[in-house]
């Protein structure tokens, strides 16, 4: 039987920045950015999603005089990611 996919995890954008963050410390706004190709405004919705939920902890300060947004996965959010991954890996199986 499949297991249900974790909806929060389960948009592009917002898997996108988990995963980045799955193989980084810390990854900040400007590289979401560049690696997603998505808008400033789409990448500030998904992450206030992800941190309302406890994925990601988020830190705003200023670097060089910018305002500078940096983000870091949770011990909440890698477990969501790792069930999500494994979740996927059912729908893969096959039996014959």
């Amino acid at each position: 039987m499949y297991k249900d996919l974790d909806p929060l995890l389960h948009s592009q954008l917002r898997l996108a920045i988990v995963s980045l963050l799955m193989t980084s410390d810390e990854v900040d706004f400007n590289l979401i950015k560049e690696t997603t190709n998505a808008t400033s405004g789409n990448i500030s919705v998904q992450i206030k999603k992800l941190q309302e939920a406890g994925y990601i902890e988020v830190v705003k300060s200023f670097k060089n005089n910018y305002q500078n947004t940096s983000l870091t996965i949770t011990k909440k959010g890698i477990k969501a990611f790792e069930e999500y991954v494994e979740s996927l890996k059912q729908y893969l199986k096959t039996d014959n």
